[in-house]
Parts: structure tokens; C-alpha cells; sequence
């Protein structure tokens, strides 16, 4: 296949990002109503309100941290305000996002009030929003951006067309160099036995296992009789999948057939070199999405059948059906119809050409069908009760 190429942009760190948005990145929950302030006043700002930040600890702070931070220095982020109750707290994601060499700045609300720390933070977003609409992009390749994938609202037609439709897109990727990652963890159950034949190295194949058989522990330490309308969802049951380990099976065709994952990251946790990675990730599709966008991908791959809508505010979510029902009762979510497949009418090679046109067509700046339709779904993944 021919070397595919597009125009990005290329931030001081090296990353290619796709997008060029200016965040107002609040700290915490009682710092969405400022953040949201600054949205209002300055055009071309994208506020983050979410529920948390106040009272985590240990490893949910951490996570907490990883999240917030890895969200401004996203490379689809051109320059991020951030804005906090507290003075600590927001001073360590300013500095967390500053290492990228990307603008950003940092206010606290206690002794100013949301008045004034709503002009001051104007201000400044002002100045990062005529300073990002001066950024140009330059020729990128396409394996040059790091791409994540999960699919959602699976039924038998995913495992059967689109989800190997991203599989052919990340072997090739790989093949040429690219950063590609997979998660879901529980999502895995029944195949975790394939997964981990597909680790690079003995020392991943056990990493792997252990951090899933550490969310399988959890979950059968928590549950009741069983999981029901959670995994498989009742969605997916309708749609003719009845038992997680069918899920799985379908599942586990996104990571294609001849890439090995070189290692397992932490939610929200950067790949450390180029390759297939494992990330650990919930299989909620909003929480999943924005873990992937704080662990740095540009660009994600949303295999579906019975038609999940979710979108992510600074990752693009491309949109792929083999459900010809699907397809055509919500074609306004769906980005690319591979139905065609089950038909006999288009081969998995050719789906996957298509793909990687869509993606060239989507870094060069076409909107998504989430991004059309308003979905910035922005959920952060908590651990445990807060203090």
C-alpha cells in the first residue's frame, strides 16, 4: 500500500496532533462553573467540566493526575488554562503539561473569587486562541500518530466486519512503525488465553495476565449472581451475542493477526516507544475514550454494531458498522458502512483501505460524525470513595 500522508501538527515535543484546540481544563468539580465562564466569553475554547478532583488519594489520585494532565498535553491540545480551587493541585497539572513545551497556564479561585479569576483566565485564554489560529500544519505520515481503538454496542456483525476491518488498519500501521492500543480489559474474558499468545515477550504475556486477572478478581468480588445487562449488555444480547466469552472472541479481532503488543500500560498511561500496546481500561465507552486522549492518541478506531454513539472532546472517533440495519437507521453516527462485507460484496483487505482513507481524510481535518453531532462525552475514571 502506498505511504499514506496528511497535514498535522507538529508540537514542540515531537507529537503529531490532528486537531488544534485551545482547553479550559478545570481542576476540579466546584471549578467547572469558571472554566465554563472563560468558554462562554472567549470563542475557539473548549471548557472540560467533570465530577472529581477534590478528596482522592493513592492510586485514584494518581490516576486522577495522570488524567488531567495527559489531557492538556494531548497533541490534538494546541495550549491549555487551567483552573483550580486550590493553588497546589493546579500548579502540579501546569506543570505536568508544561514539560510538552505547549503554552499553558494555571489559576487559583480561593482568595481572588470566580470573578476575577474568570477575567484573568479570559485573558489569557484569549491570548492562546489567536496564538493557536497561527499554528500551521506541515506533511505528516499517517503511521506519525498514535491511534486508539474499542469498539461498543457489539453484536455479531462486529466481530465479523468491522472490528477485523481495524484489525487490517493496525497491522498495517504497526507494520510501518505506528503506535496503536487496545484495552477493555473485562472485555477480554474468555480470550485472555489469545491475548496473551499475542504478547511480544514472555515478560508482557505475564504483565498482561496479571493485570487481567487482577480486574476479573475485582469483579467477582463485587458482584452479585452475575453480571447481567452490564457484560454482555442487554444491547448486546439483542444483537446475538449471549455470553462474554462470544464477546470477546469478536473483541480480540481489532489487534489483527500479525502485530505482537510490546507492552501493558496503566488507564491513562503513555506508550514509552512505537508498536502495540495493552492499556488497562474499562470497557465504558466514555470513561475508555478519555483515558486513551489522556494517554496521548490522536485519533481513535469505534468498531460498533448495534450503533454506540459516544464521542470524546479533543480525540476524534471514527465510526465503523457491518450492521446494514444499524447503518442505515443511524447513519448519521456512522462514518463507515463495511456491511458490504457480509455480503460478499467487499473483502476485509478492501474495508481496510477504505479505513485508512477515512483516517487520512479525518488528520486532514474532516469532522467526525461525534464531532458533528456535539459528542464530547469527558469522563473520568474514579478507583475508589473519596476521603
Amino acid at each position: 500500500m502506498a505511504e499514506l500522508t496528511f497535514q498535522g501538527y507538529r508540537r514542540a515535543n515531537g507529537a503529531i496532533g490532528i486537531r488544534n484546540h485551545v482547553v479550559i481544563l478545570p481542576v476540579d468539580d466546584i471549578s467547572n462553573a469558571a472554566a465554563e465562564g472563560v468558554g462562554r466569553l472567549i470563542q475557539g475554547t473548549l471548557p472540560l467540566p467533570h465530577a472529581y478532583g477534590r478528596l482522592q488519594f493513592g492510586e485514584d489520585l494518581e490516576l486522577f493526575f495522570r488524567t488531567m494532565i495527559g489531557t492538556g498535553a494531548n497533541p490534538n491540545v494546541a495550549a491549555a488554562v487551567v483552573i483550580g480551587i486550590e493553588p497546589g493541585w493546579t500548579d502540579r497539572i501546569v506543570q505536568g503539561i508544561a514539560q510538552t513545551g505547549k503554552p499553558v497556564a494555571g489559576f487559583s479561585i480561593e482568595r481572588h473569587g470566580d470573578l476575577k479569576t474568570i477575567a484573568e483566565a479570559a485573558r489569557k485564554a484569549m491570548e492562546f486562541v489567536q496564538w493557536a489560529s497561527e499554528q500551521r500544519r506541515e506533511s505528516c505520515r499517517l503511521e506519525e500518530i498514535y491511534v486508539s481503538t474499542k469498539c461498543g454496542e457489539s453484536d455479531t456483525t462486529t466481530g465479523l466486519a468491522s472490528c477485523p476491518t481495524v484489525g487490517e488498519v493496525v497491522d498495517h500501521l504497526v507494520q510501518r512503525g505506528g503506535i496503536a492500543c487496545f484495552g477493555e480489559t473485562s472485555e477480554l474474558t474468555g480470550a485472555e488465553h489469545l491475548v496473551k499468545q499475542r504478547a511480544a515477550t514472555p515478560e508482557v504475556a505475564e504483565a498482561f495476565m496479571k493485570t487481567w486477572a487482577s480486574y476479573d478478581e475485582f469483579i467477582k468480588r463485587h458482584k452479585t449472581d452475575d453480571l447481567s445487562e452490564s457484560q454482555p449488555t442487554k444491547g448486546n444480547i439483542r444483537g446475538g451475542l449471549t455470553t462474554i466469552e462470544e464477546k470477546a472472541l469478536g473483541n480480540i479481532q481489532k489487534i489483527g493477526k500479525r502485530a505482537k503488543f510490546v507492552g501493558v500500560l496503566k488507564p491513562a498511561e503513555a506508550p514509552t516507544g512505537r508498536g502495540l500496546w495493552f492499556m488497562d481500561t474499562s470497557s465504558a465507552a466514555a470513561e475508555a475514550l478519555t483515558l486513551w486522549a489522556a494517554s496521548g492518541a490522536a485519533l481513535h478506531l469505534f468498531p460498533t454494531g448495534q450503533g454506540n454513539i459516544v464521542g470524546n472532546p479533543i480525540l476524534p472517533v471514527i465510526k465503523l458498522s457491518g450492521n446494514p440495519l444499524t447503518c442505515a437507521t443511524m447513519s448519521e453516527h456512522i462514518d463507515l458502512d463495511v456491511s458490504p462485507i457480509l455480503k460478499g460484496e467487499m473483502t476485509l483487505a478492501d474495508a481496510g483501505k477504505k479505513l485508512l482513507e477515512l483516517m487520512v481524510r479525518t488528520a486532514n481535518g474532516r469532522l467526525t460524525a461525534a464531532e458533528v453531532l456535539g459528542h464530547r462525552e469527558f469522563v473520568l475514571t474514579k478507583l475508589y470513595r473519596s476521603a
